[in-house]
């Protein structure tokens, strides 16, 4: 049993106390599937972290998006400051994977962009689960696709003891067996760097350097350096170092898999000449042969994982390891960990969802020779094998889904009702006006902006949601005309974009956001009061009774929360919704009363919850843009114009990464866009080849 320490500056309120009671009593009695039912802004994560507590299992956390995501580990870190609580997410900031169109003869190769923090974020929480047992991972639907054998990569990491036995040249070939690079620039993680009679390295999962210092054929030394100022924070006895990449093998493990590779190969060459696909057999065999010649020479190739079930030694059709693998299990090989699945009736859906579309493209690729037939192996679970593999689960939201409600059943389930919020705040009241212009009433573009001028005035926050994202981008614009501080939010906006828009949101950088579907579950915006829903009435996904429930709960969480939906029918999806927020009311109300509560808007202070993700030359630029804020407002153009003196001080001595650091401040202080790492540009491989 893990110790988790929680820290809180507050008991447990409302229906908090029956809700954590009960489902710590249902873990304890083995009960494999509950269900709270929470209204938004009852406290479902604080009552979560209290049954973590209580039950003492290292925990999995998934979300349905990388925004709510960051946000859950921002609480739960919050909440386990001396505990190992990690983020892991997809760590592609572009992904065009690799596909064929048959009718048009198009072949498009898989590109990617990788945002190197977020996989540092993904090694640091791995490397948690195999090495204490007080983990909570906060992951996202990536947690279901392959990952790489767990036994393979705690199996090849490098063990250094201060006085123990080791060779410098001997190191830097096992850093290098295990997929770390030289370099003879700055260190980033998973690359090494020979200094003298030294070898310096940044593992894969944390910002810091590490020197080991040689004494012959001995380790004499390993200090920890800050890696920007180089100053000493300590000097540890021993360090493990694991692999710079999940998809790791032995020498003995590898010539296995070319062999087998060798084996399918043949097979599927014997397929095509039967079938007298003369052009399928050449791509296949060239592609191949090409990719074993590279995992030969420097045991690694791009796509390899395409190749994974060969160097897992799985049978066909098996499924590949995944972030579950690294969760700890029983001697019987059963899960024994908790699992808390947040915003329920969107991931349930979401994980069931991802097999299906993976095989489609993957048996396009088989059929035409561009894969061989075990690529198909490497795929997300399919949602059985999902089941099987995931511990005892509590399914958590405002709109539980049929699935949850279903497995939720006594004697093997139950569900645990959170209506009562500690703060005494009751579901906003609603409001239903018409859509378009009549008489003096301008239409909802025009009604929005007016009641959101009266919110704005007193100090709070408007949202408006729309049906698309083209939609939320005019209407952003639109109301920025106007002369309102107004930005956009939907699924194109980067990651940490999107956590940077709502941390300023809440700041009051600007007053209102317009977004689709990012607005409805999970987030936590206690300063809006107003909520409006334009075209509340058109029946469909975006404007289901699920839907709105959950937009409706964004006003939840202060006390003056409206929400106004634009409607010129009442349709049936309106009227459920409609209900179950007055059902809900009436409860509310009648405890305050009893009780005698007032209530309160929710007070939670603002983080940066993308802080963890930034890159150490982002934080760097942040920190400087607060320091010379003062000196610039002093005199802009002076200050401009030193600035950009240093900046060709620092090219003219090739300190080309103090020079990139200025060059960012100097853009930001204009109000010009960062210059990012551009994404490679498109090759030509999405082609047409005739026969």
């Amino acid at each position: 049993m893990a110790t988790f320490k929680m820290h809180s500056p507050f008991p447990p309120a409302g229906d908090q106390p029956k809700a954590i009671e009960k489902l710590t009593e249902g873990i304890q009695k083995g009960m494999r599937h509950q269900t709270l039912l929470g209204v938004t802004g009852s406290g479902k994560t604080y009552t979560i972290a209290n049954v973590i507590q209580n039950v003492g299992k290292p925990t999995l956390v998934m979300a349905h998006n990388k925004t709510l995501a960051a946000q859950l580990a921002q609480e739960y870190r919050e909440f386990f400051p001396e505990n190992a609580v990690h983020y892991f997410v997809s760590y592609y900031d572009y992904y065009q994977p690799e596909a064929y169109i048959a009718h048009s003869d198009t072949y498009i190769e898989k590109e990617a962009q990788i945002n190197a923090e977020i996989d540092r974020l993904r090694h640091a929480a791995t490397q948690a689960l195999l090495t204490r047992k007080d983990v909570i991972i906060v992951a996202s639907v990536s947690a279901i696709y392959g990952l790489g054998s767990p036994e393979n990569y705690e199996k090849r990491h490098v063990k250094l003891l201060v006085g123990g036995e080791e060779n410098r040249a001997a190191l830097i070939r096992k850093l290098i067996g295990i997929y770390f690079e030289r370099t003879n620039a700055d260190l980033e993680p998973g690359k090494i760097r020979a200094v003298g009679n030294a070898i310096e390295l940044m593992p894969t999962n944390e910002r810091v350097v590490y020197r080991i210092l040689f004494d012959g054929n001995e380790v004499s030394r390993i200090e920890c350096l800050d890696p920007v100022s180089r100053a000493l924070t300590a000097t540890p006895d021993s360090l493990f170092v694991f692999p710079a990449k999940h998809f790791v093998t032995d020498e003995e493990g590898r010539a296995r898999a070319i062999e087998s590779i060798k084996n399918e190969l043949e097979e599927q060459l014997a397929v095509f000449k039967r079938e007298e696909k003369v052009l399928e057999y050449e791509r296949l065999k060239r592609r191949t042969q090409h990719d074993l010649a590279l995992i030969r020479e420097i045991g690694y190739t791009s796509g390899i994982e395409n190749y994974s079930r060969h160097f897992d030694g799985r049978e066909p059709g098996e499924a590949a390891h995944t972030l579950l693998s690294y969760f700890p299990h029983t001697k019987e090989g059963k899960p024994d960990f908790l699992t808390v699945i947040d915003e329920s009736h969107v991931t349930v859906t979401q994980v069931g969802g991802m097999y299906a579309g993976d095989r489609s493209r993957k048996d396009v690729l088989v059929e035409h020779g561009f894969r061989l037939p075990s690529a198909r192996d490497n795929r997300p679970l399919k949602f059985d094998e999902f089941e099987e593999r995931i511990g005892q689960t509590i399914y958590t939201s405002a709109t539980p889904g049929k699935y949850e409600i279903e497995h939720s059943v006594a004697p093997h389930g139950q569900v645990a009702e959170q209506i009562i919020r500690p703060t005494g705040l009751i579901d906003p009241e609603l409001t239903i006006k018409p859509i378009v212009e009549s008489g003096d009433y301008k239409g909802q573009v025009a009604d929005f902006i007016r009641e959101s001028e009266i919110v704005i005035k007193r100090g709070g926050r408007a949202l408006a949601t729309t049906l698309t994202k083209q939609m939320a981008e005019d209407l952003a614009e639109f109301l920025r005309e106007r002369g309102m501080k107004a930005e956009y939010l939907h699924s194109d906006v980067k990651t940490i974009d999107r956590i940077d828009i709502l941390t300023a949101f809440r700041r009051g950088t600007f007053d209102v956001l317009v977004g689709v579907n990012l607005l409805r579950e999970g987030l936590d915006l206690p300063e809006v009061e107003l909520v409006g829903i334009l075209d509340a009435d058109k029946e469909g996904f975006l404007r289901s009774e699920t839907s709105l429930i959950q937009t409706i709960g964004r006003a939840a969480r202060n006390v003056l929360g409206t929400v106004i939906l634009y409607a010129d029918v009442m349709t049936g999806s309106m009227e459920r919704a409609i209900g179950e927020t007055e059902r809900r009311r009436k409860i509310q109300l009648v405890y305050n009363e009893k009780h005698g509560i007032t209530p309160l808007t929710i007070k939670k202070e603002i983080r940066d919850i993308a802080e963890s993700m930034r890159s150490e030359h982002q934080k760097t630029v942040s920190g400087l843009l607060q320091l010379d804020g003062a000196l610039y407002k002093e005199d802009p153009e002076a200050f401009m114009k030193a600035k950009r003196q240093q900046m060709a001080d620092a090219v003219e001595a090739l300190d080309f990464e103090t020079a990139a650091i200025l060059r960012d401040e100097i853009y930001a202080l204009e109000g010009k866009d960062i210059p990012e790492k551009k994404r490679p540009a498109k090759k030509p491989s999405a082609k047409r080849r005739g026969r």
